[in-house]
């Protein structure tokens, strides 16, 4: 970590530094919270979460090589340096903001209620063709993922790409305070959250907040097909461009040839000053709702010097996260694996892609998390769409899922079945499933669907 030092912390946090007089002005060679992964000069946060406390460790990583560890509690028996804090979690964002100026690099910040990690893949895979790109990894978006991200940018990075994930107001405009983006992404305002932020339009305001450290040498692209993101004119003096469907877009999307499995294949327009320019863009990921990633990508892109030839081929390659929208093929089935996360309108579009697949249609729909009081209205909805739909079994997991499955059990005449958790399901489904199947699996992460999709690799 270049430029960074115990003396910056310690200025950067306003913290207290022990056991520090011969070290203050070592580099840095890495920022953990992982007593496992310590290194020669680096800084253990003690963290204390809900099965451990960080603090415990202080010693061992000592011993094993750290430099220091920042605490929230005076560590007399400590034998090496430590920087005592308030919060751990403010200090850790505090140097993160710091580490982002002095890196110097360009900041690509992506939010929105659903799509934003496929998003920040091709936003990373086209800007890759000019650039060398940063970008979050797994699911690093979060109050602490985001200052993990920041300090993972090296010296040899020009541009990251960096994903910002909210549940609670005020959370963006720390994870903005920290990554200072010069281009800002909106995917769409859904209804994710809708526990913590009440309506659509908490949520739109709530997502705002990463325009509030941009200035007017700054860009803003947003989904223009979406109501309320439409409705931004301007933010902070920057005009936003739009991307979509609609033809009123600045990059908009004509003549889509959704080929199931294949991919999608669509023209992308590009509009500027009157002009018109079309090219012919083919998507190797299912899912008619992965044009809307991809143009957003080439409207970054653009931004940036991107050539249009090269945003084609970037576009061409790219590939969906794990536990997004990936298609795994066994012996004995076809599993469509979009378990990392759930909301009602990706409940739905994955639902679509099931649709498409050979075999019967198999769909284990688990709990969407933090719906709030529409969380009953919701998960009815998305059991009905299910049914309304054709899916040939239907398989509800979890607490809020029954309201899944009376509305499925209501609309159908097909295989409609209730568990109460993973594990019910899991010694279930050899009783339920056939050779041939296609198999979607979609929850929330909380549900922890990914041991069903192991299991069925296995079967």
């Amino acid at each position: 970590m270049k430029n960074m030092t115990l003396r910056i912390m310690q200025e950067v946090t306003g913290g207290k530094l022990y056991n520090a007089r011969d070290v203050m002005d070592e580099e840095v060679s890495a920022i953990i919270s992982d007593s496992r992964k310590v290194s020669d000069n680096s800084v253990f946060l003690c963290i204390k979460g809900e099965h451990t406390d960080g603090h415990r460790f202080a010693q061992q990583v000592i011993d094993n090589g750290a430099l220091a560890v920042i605490s929230e509690r005076r560590l007399p028996e400590l034998t090496g340096p430590y920087l005592l804090v308030e919060s751990v979690l403010q200090a850790t964002q505090q140097i993160a903001e710091y580490y982002r100026r002095v890196t110097g690099v360009k900041v690509v910040g992506v939010t929105g209620s659903v799509g934003k990690t496929s998003t920040k893949e091709f936003i990373a895979a086209v800007l890759s063709k000019k650039y060398r790109v940063h970008k979050t990894k797994g699911n690093f978006n979060n109050q602490w993922g985001v200052p993990f991200t920041i300090f993972g940018i090296d010296e040899r990075a020009e541009v990251a790409v960096i994903e910002m994930g909210i549940s609670d107001h005020g959370e963006m405009d720390e994870l903005a305070r920290m990554a200072r983006p010069n281009i800002a992404v909106i995917t769409n305002i859904g209804e994710s959250h809708l526990e913590f932020f009440g309506t659509r339009e908490g949520i739109l305001q709530a997502k705002s907040e990463i325009f509030n450290y941009m200035d007017s040498s700054c860009e803003i692209v947003l989904n223009g097909d979406d109501d309320k993101l439409s409705t931004i004119l301007s933010a902070r003096g920057i005009k936003p461009s739009f991307f979509g469907m609609d033809p009123g877009c600045a990059l908009s999307a004509e003549k889509v040839v959704d080929k199931g499995l294949e991919g999608t294949e669509f023209d992308m327009i590009m509009r500027d000053g009157g002009g018109k320019m079309s090219i012919h863009i083919t998507l190797p990921v299912p899912g008619v709702q992965n044009i809307y990633n991809a143009l957003a990508a080439a409207d970054v892109g653009l931004k940036m010097g991107i050539s249009p030839m090269q945003i084609k081929a970037a576009l061409a390659g790219v590939k969906n996260a794990d536990g997004r929208g990936n298609i795994i093929k066994t012996e004995n089935f076809m599993i469509l694996d979009d378990c990392y996360n759930a909301s009602p309108k990706s409940m739905e579009s994955s639902i679509d892609m099931l649709l498409k697949m050979p075999g019967r249609k198999v769909a284990i729909l688990g709990d969407m998390k933090e719906l709030g009081e529409m969380s009953d209205k919701l998960h009815f909805r998305v059991g009905k769409y299910a049914a309304k739909a054709g899916v040939d079994v239907i398989i509800c997991v979890g607490s809020h899922s029954e309201k899944t499955y009376m509305a499925a059990r209501m609309s159908t005449d097909n295989q409609v079945e209730l568990f109460q958790n993973k594990d019910e399901c899991i010694d279930a489904l050899p009783d339920i499933l056939e050779p041939g199947d296609s198999i979607l699996v979609k929850a929330s992460n909380a549900m922890k669907f990914s041991a069903i999709v192991d299991e069925l690799k296995e079967m």
